[in-house]
């Protein structure tokens, strides 16, 4: 049962970040949550306090109740030590609580940092970053930063017993006590050699598993192709070539890992050691009592925890900075310009959208084919004119980079060839904004020809879709994208190569369908389909990145040798 109030994550605003380095990053993080740092540490410094005091309640037994024969000082001291056991467990109980919530927070907080980025900066981002690294950051790095905050209330709280433990020993023996505060840095620096080459490792090994990664989504995504052309095997060497660098990687890592981690027993052992002789000593010379040697014992055992919670510490924090410079360089890519802060409203009234680069002018209320030499060029074309790229595009005589994103995106949609399907129920996916009503859904999987998904699905529009569509054919991904962008109902549609994945009498009924669902909006189909461009009101022809011609399916047939050997060498 928890025992901390639930709060809800992710965050409704993650914030704006420091930037200026890993170190900062971390620390603006943490003082986003500094009230849970705080707790956490409250409850750390009683849980390791509890601990250091149980054995002051044990050598005073001894020395007042068991020497003296005193048994009513026993009880007493007994009935502390039971009470300092439970304050340990109840405050342990909740300090592991406050730092797995700091871990989440953490976490949480740097995952929706790089989310809300990567929404902002589209393609830069895969453009700058491999799509196996941002997966990496999203799925290690993160986690890494937020383990520094698991930590810290721990190390603050291994600190503050370490100084009352120092304290106590240096009123009962100042040779003790001297022996113990300095001998714990001194042992702790010993450590200090085994940082750089740590952190130098980890990030070796971390640039290696996202090449790794990168390869992996690569191939997968590529897996149909591979088979076609007999790359299995090239694309299975280079995988197993790539996972050894990471295997070595990780060797690598464990060398200077290892011997942190070792330390963590042995130089405990070897202060438990020097405590336990001068201490012996100490009794044997009439200078300690046994009680206070029994103490003595149990404080060179419990030092043990503090020294290993430091060293804990600093291998959790050099990964954190590891995983916070992962961070950062994802936050540091620039947004498009394109995507710059504007906030000019949508000219309501204008009666065009063009492209001066090409010479497109597109009207309102024409339904448009657009002819190009490939389907790449009719894709720029489209992202020109969607300001999804640099452009010189207009909305009347409005430049659209002036117009306010939020605004471009709600009027002029564009569906590329690719269709990208998410996982959640059919109905979200077609509807994401909730805003549409059954019968337009149902409407619209007609025009887009995608009733026969419904129909074989048993749960209808609550049937729950995989990542990225993969119990779908293409043809059947393609048609649901079509009819998502349909739902849309922006003032400008364009699609890029919207039937090119399906069968010529599905083909058919899309193009007999479509013209009429977009009666009254403005309709721009990329394609070199004759189904589709028959139906059109108007065909664009671009060649050499310039138009060149312009008019109806038939005319152009008639008229232009190139459109002609075109269209009918995607006919054949």
């Amino acid at each position: 049962m928890p025992l901390l109030p639930f709060q809800e994550l992710p965050y409704t605003d993650p914030g704006s970040p420091d930037l200026r380095s890993p170190f900062r990053f971390l620390l603006w993080t943490g003082r986003k949550q500094k009230w849970m740092i705080g707790a956490g540490v409250v409850f750390g410094v009683i849980w390791m306090l509890s601990q250091a005091l149980l054995w002051t309640a044990v050598g005073a037994a001894v020395d007042h109740g068991l020497e003296e024969k005193n048994f009513g000082a026993v009880a007493r001291w007994g009935l502390l030590v039971v009470l300092l056991g439970v304050v340990q467990g109840v405050s342990g109980a909740i300090r592991h609580q406050f730092a797995v919530t700091n871990w989440l927070r953490g976490t949480f907080r740097s995952i929706q940092l790089v989310g809300r980025h990567l929404s902002t900066v589209t393609t830069a981002a895969t453009e700058a970053i491999p799509v196996g690294d941002i997966v990496g950051t999203v799925a290690m790095d993160a986690m890494r930063v937020g383990g520094a905050f698991d930590v810290i209330p721990r190390f603050i709280g291994a600190v503050v017993s370490w100084l009352v433990v120092s304290a106590i020993l240096l009123t009962t023996s100042v040779k003790l006590g001297l022996l113990v505060l300095i001998g714990v840095p001194v042992l702790a620096s010993l450590t200090r050699p085994l940082m750089r080459p740590l952190h130098e490792r980890q990030r070796a090994q971390r640039e290696v598993s996202g090449k790794l990664a990168a390869l992996g989504s690569d191939t997968v995504a590529g897996l149909r192709i591979l088979r076609g052309v007999g790359g299995e095997d090239v694309f299975l060497s280079n995988y197993v070539a790539m996972s050894r660098q990471v295997e070595q990687a990780g060797v690598e890592v464990s060398k200077p890992q290892s011997a942190l981690e070792s330390g963590q027993i042995l130089l405990p052992a070897i202060l438990t050691a020097v405590v336990t002789y001068v201490g012996a000593n100490d009794v044997m010379n009439g200078n300690l009592q046994a009680g206070q040697l029994v103490a003595f014992f149990g404080y060179a055992t419990f030092l043990t925890t503090p020294l290993r919670t430091v060293i804990e510490f600093v291998i959790a924090g050099t990964r954190a900075i590891v995983g916070a410079r992962k961070v950062l360089a994802i936050l540091a890519v620039p947004p498009p310009q394109n995507n710059r802060d504007v906030t000019r409203a949508w000219p309501t009234h204008a009666p065009t959208l063009s492209d001066p680069d090409t010479g497109i002018e597109i009207r309102r209320g024409v339904l448009y084919g657009l002819v190009t030499e490939t389907t790449a060029e009719a894709a720029m074309i489209c992202d020109r004119l969607g300001r999804f790229t640099e452009s010189n595009a207009l909305i009347g005589t409005v430049p659209l980079a002036d117009v306010a994103l939020e605004e471009v995106r709600t009027n002029i949609v564009v569906s590329e060839i690719e269709p990208h399907l998410f996982s959640g129920s059919l109905r979200d996916e077609l509807d994401p904004h909730g805003v549409r009503s059954e019968a337009e859904i149902y409407s619209a999987l007609t025009t887009a020809s995608a009733m026969d998904v419904l129909d074989a699905s048993s749960d209808g529009l609550a049937t729950i879709i995989e990542e990225r569509g993969r119990s779908f054919s293409g043809g059947q991904r393609q048609r649901l994208t079509l009819a998502r962008a349909l739902l849309m109902d922006p003032e400008f549609l364009l699609l890029v190569e919207p039937t090119s994945a399906v069968d010529t009498h599905t083909e058919g009924r899309i193009a007999r369908e479509l013209r009429d669902a977009r009666v009254g909006g403005t309709t721009v189909i990329a394609t070199s389909s004759p189904l589709l461009l028959e139906k059109v009101d108007e065909v664009i022809v671009v060649r050499a990145g310039r138009v060149v011609d312009h008019g109806s399916h038939e005319q152009l047939l008639l008229t232009n040798a190139w459109y002609r050997q075109l269209i009918v060498r995607g006919d054949e």
